[in-house]
């Protein structure tokens, strides 16, 4: 009885540490793909951006209207790119979780930014051997203490885009 128990804890023990390991090679995969997403938007580089992306992405930014499939983003994208004024986001925390089958993962992440600390957040999928975006939501940061002054300046215009949406 013994030994059968210490079999069963040593085996708990290897698939508790394979696990482990496949978590740890997985997060390091899509770091480097979220790394390098994050390069070619900084680069302008058109192609290599949206080749992060399915097909069927969407892509939700900083403002309330801002919720698009690619068609839509990459109208939006492709003369700020061909400006060569893309946008440089550096990751400086990131937190990465899988679904148990391996070919899911989530994400959030703190961004610097020209508009200071922003959260990035996400879903990649695992296509074939390549790990890409289908969905991805860049927020603004506003510290809980300066709520009460941001909020003047934005309450005006988002009551106007909020009856908008809403008869649309």
């Amino acid at each position: 009885m013994r030994v059968f128990f210490l079999i069963i804890v040593f085996s708990s023990s290897l698939l508790f540490a394979q696990n482990k390991a496949n978590n740890s090679s997985r997060e390091k995969e899509v770091t480097e793909v979220l790394n390098a997403y994050h390069l070619a938007a900084a680069n302008s580089d058109f192609k290599a951006y949206f080749d992060f992306f399915t097909t069927d992405a969407i892509f939700i930014g900083t403002d309330a209207t801002e919720n698009w499939n690619m068609t839509q983003f990459k109208a939006y994208t492709q003369p700020v790119f061909e400006q060569k004024r893309g946008w440089k986001m550096t990751a400086f925390q990131r937190n990465i979780f899988f679904a148990e089958d391996g070919k899911t993962a989530w994400f959030d992440e703190l961004l610097d930014t020209r508009m200071s600390i922003c959260r990035g957040s996400g879903v990649l999928v695992k296509v074939g051997k390549v790990w890409k975006l289908k969905h991805y939501v860049l927020s603004m940061t506003i510290p809980n203490d300066e709520v009460k002054a941001v909020l003047p300046l934005i309450i005006g215009k988002q009551a106007e885009l909020r009856t908008k949406i809403v008869q649309e």
